[in-house]
């Protein structure tokens, strides 16, 4: 056993999930290779006396159900998991595969009727549980990453293992300049945004929902977002890794998407209505985080990166968009992706991935590590 993934259960169920006597915790383990770690969390949570429950799945059986899923049968799926999630405290999720593509050959239409019919059992779990979700590194995850198992592992247990109580105080001021926040206007290469922010919610996260942290987040004003913006970060979704993602936006609605498979990213943003419209926009601060994993859980939480994330909004208090689409598409600003700048109300607050206010300097990467 690696001695870190003893270390890093404590953490999940001492700090993110705050497990209390008689509290139940689920532990889905998406894959085999995060085993070793729900063991850990089994004992972590019997340790601080709560009951654990146990959920084990793989990326190949969940390809061959959707090959062929009556809608019946994901609703009774749904049916039952929300049954179960009406009765736990606190959701811990493993994610970890052995190919990131192995869904890609599953038929669009019957993932999306899955993700439609599924999404009221994760709004309930994002809405009344103590959740966390998290990545378990794996040869896989090394490859997508670009590095050795060795080195992937390493940078793993620094990101996941950080001082996160560190990180939670420095994120304060920020929330506080979001909070008076109207105007956002984010500026960099194929990029020129606007959109408000009043009024909308302002979500610091350091380490209690998912693993690796580092995002501060709130959403625009549904109706608010003009401009275009060009992601240059690859993302895995649905199975496909889209790259060179370009939306533009109209009274806050996608009117236009372009991507390495245009056809294919435009019928995600068909799935339903609430997909052509942002459901969060978000900063990134991990200073261990620095490029690309091909892992959205990492890479929204690079630092000097942004997300503005199109389909559902967190829940009514945000700006109400909903949808079965959830997208955290990411642009990183650093000089080595081009650069770029975010503006508050015409104050520039973030220049090439770098906070430039004094009382927002904590967040840059050198004063978290």
């Amino acid at each position: 056993m690696d001695q870190r993934n003893k270390t890093l259960a404590e953490n999940l169920v001492k700090f993110s999930t705050k497990i209390q006597p008689g509290e139940r915790a689920l532990i889905e383990a998406h894959g085999t290779a995060g085993v070793p770690l729900a063991a850990q969390l089994v004992k972590a949570v019997y340790a601080a006396g709560g009951v654990p429950f146990v959920n084990l799945t793989h990326e190949v059986l969940t390809r061959e159900l959707l090959l062929r899923m009556p809608e019946e049968a994901a609703r009774f799926t749904a049916e039952r998991d929300m049954e179960r999630m009406r009765g736990m405290s606190a959701y811990i999720a493993i994610r970890s595969y052995q190919n990131a593509l192995e869904l890609s050959d599953a038929p669009q239409d019957r993932r999306d009727m899955y993700n439609r019919v599924y999404r009221p059992v994760t709004e309930y779990r994002v809405g009344n549980t103590k959740w966390v979700v998290l990545t378990y590194p794996s040869p896989s995850c090394a490859q997508d990453a670009a590095l050795s198992t060795e080195a992937y592992e390493d940078f793993y247990y620094d990101v996941c293992c950080l001082d996160y109580s560190k990180m939670g105080r420095a994120m304060e001021p920020l929330k506080a300049l979001m909070e008076r926040t109207d105007e956002v206007r984010v500026k960099g290469p194929g990029t020129d945004l606007a959109f408000s922010i009043k009024g909308i919610p302002v979500i610091p996260c350091a380490g209690e929902n998912n693993i690796p942290d580092g995002e501060i987040y709130t959403a625009p004003v549904k109706n608010s977002v003009n401009g275009t913006i060009a992601y240059n970060t690859p993302s895995v979704h649905q199975g496909f890794c889209f790259e060179n993602v370009r939306l533009t936006f109209r009274d806050g609605k996608i009117t236009e998407a372009s991507a390495n498979d245009t056809e294919r990213v435009n019928k995600i943003f068909d799935t339903d209505e609430g997909a052509r419209y942002i459901g969060e926009f978000a900063l990134g601060v991990n200073p261990y985080i620095v490029n690309p994993a091909k892992n959205t859980l990492f890479d929204e939480k690079i630092s000097g990166s942004f997300h503005f994330t199109p389909g559902a909004s967190y829940d009514e208090a945000f700006n109400g968009n909903k949808s079965a689409v959830h997208w955290d598409l990411v642009c990183i600003q650093t000089p080595e992706r081009g650069g770029g700048e975010i503006y508050f109300d015409g104050v520039l607050i973030r220049k090439d991935g770098r906070f430039t206010l004094p009382e927002l300097a904590p967040l840059n990467p050198e004063n978290l590590k």
